[in-house]
């Protein structure tokens, strides 16, 4: 094992529980964890150890490591945690999955809830979120409660509203719902769809086919589209009609039969656009709707098609909503602490002008 290069201690993975005795402080408690492959406890414990410095950073824990045995010190409760989560994160590795930081994230999480909202999973001994998996990307679960939440949604709803700010998950965990139905069959096609809006610029003509104007808007839903399907099979079904892309201004008189549909940045909709895109969904279709309502790049004094959408359909059977928050952000820590940073402005500011 690579030596750490941070001052505490290092946590690891495990596969059976040695022991656990109180430690000399009475707050205190240690938990003695040992792994039967010392390979797989390495992938666990990821480059230069960051996935052990992030447990110990989330929960307040130490964590000593010494081949492959791990001894984890802190309050009984976050040890508790700590080797949930890190039998959790060793299941994983066990099934041939890579271990991230978001996954580490994901894990606490669950670990977290166990025993309080979701049943155990019988076979791995620990609760599991919601998960989705393609024939490229394997078994994607869900990293926290909302992602859960959202994918439950997905599998309830043939129409459902997800808004939250940017990096949560959103679109990507859309974009491979979709490409599940169409590999399953439950839909023959998928239509993807978002305003041609840019973000506070006015970039003029956009030379080209139809496609190569619309690409730029609709890259964020492509890349997710190369994470979950092989490019071969992706540039075949753009090929064939099976992966269309559709402008929002385009999408009027159509009946969107046999079809996932997805509109991303929905917050940049109108309301009569938005109106206009909800009515064209066909028998066999389900449809989803994403945006960020505080990232509009409407004009000043238009209204957002997305917030009147979801206040007009709450509580309508077969519409879902999904509400995501800045501690939902998945993409990287400091995407959490800068959308934080900014909610809290907002709310500053609000409240300011109610006084």
């Amino acid at each position: 094992m690579k030596p750490s290069d941070r001052s505490t201690p290092l946590a690891i993975p495990p596969a059976r529980t040695e022991g656990k005795r109180a430690a000399p402080d009475a707050e205190a408690a240690e938990v003695n964890l040992a792994f039967e492959d010392n390979r797989l406890a390495s992938l666990v414990f990821g480059h230069y150890d960051q996935n052990l410095a992030k447990l110990e950073r989330r929960l307040g824990i130490a964590a000593i490591a010494n081949g492959n045995l791990v001894t984890i010190k802190g309050p009984p409760e976050a040890c508790e945690h700590a080797r949930l989560v890190l039998e959790n994160l060793y299941q994983r590795v066990r099934t041939g999955h890579a271990v991230t930081l978001g996954d580490v994230d994901g894990a606490i999480q669950e670990g977290a809830l166990q025993g309080t909202l979701f049943p155990k999973d019988a076979d791995a001994g620990r609760i599991a979120f919601e998960q989705i998996g393609t024939r490229r990307k394997g078994p994607v679960r869900a990293r926290n409660a909302a992602q859960d939440h959202y994918l439950r949604t997905l599998k309830r709803h043939e129409l459902v509203f997800a808004e939250g700010p940017a990096g949560t998950g959103k679109t990507w965990l859309a974009v491979g719902y979709a490409v599940l139905l169409l590999e399953q069959g439950a839909v023959e096609r998928l239509i993807l769809s978002r305003p041609a809006v840019e973000a506070g610029e006015r970039l003029g003509f956009l030379p080209g086919d139809m496609r190569e104007k619309v690409d730029p808007y609709l890259r964020p839903i492509f890349d997710a589209l190369n994470d979950f399907m092989d490019p071969r099979m992706l540039e075949r079904g753009m090929q064939t009609g099976m992966i269309e892309v559709a402008p929002l201004a385009f999408m009027r008189g159509r009946t969107l039969s046999n079809a996932c549909v997805l509109l991303d940045e929905a917050q940049n909709a109108t309301s009569i656009q938005m109106k206009m895109f909800l009515t064209r969904l066909g028998e066999g279709s389900r449809m989803i709707v994403t945006g960020d309502p505080t990232q509009t790049d409407l004009p000043p004094g238009q209204k957002s098609g997305l917030a009147e959408a979801i206040q007009l359909l709450a509580g309508v059977e077969g519409v879902g909503h999904v509400k995501f928050k800045e501690g939902d952000v998945v993409r990287h820590d400091l995407v959490r602490r800068i959308v934080g940073a900014y909610e809290s402005a907002h709310r500053t500011q609000d409240e300011k002008a109610r006084r």
